[in-house]
């Protein structure tokens, strides 16, 4: 789990210096942003995504970037030093996320 957690930290720092819009203020930042995103991840977005399913059916999905992207929002407000300029930008986190968490996943498998 630690291991998990870790390797989620690493993602949000590389994806937080990607991207021009998102900043972290320090490294320990990132390892609480991971836990948080993943308790929002477990416990939120499940209920916002049932709430949210007659809309994802008419997008064919593709409300869920939208959804991520709340989640993300939603980690900026709740984590100090972890900021967001806009929902673009917290658009763009969740997808190059995505991308390097599979990527890390795929380089780092169990």
């Amino acid at each position: 789990m630690i291991t998990r957690i870790l390797l989620s930290a690493i993602a949000v720092g590389i994806t937080a210096w990607l991207l021009p819009g998102v900043t972290i203020s320090a490294w320990y930042i990132t390892i609480i942003v991971a836990v948080v995103l993943g308790i929002i991840n477990a416990f939120i977005k499940p209920v916002v995504s049932l709430l949210s399913l007659p809309v994802n059916i008419l997008t064919l999905g593709l409300f869920t970037f939208v959804i991520n992207a709340l989640m993300v929002e939603l980690c900026a407000w709740i984590v100090n030093g972890f900021d967001v300029v806009s929902f673009g930008s917290a658009l763009l986190f969740s997808i190059v996320l995505c991308v390097v968490q599979w990527l890390m996943n795929a380089v780092f498998h169990d």
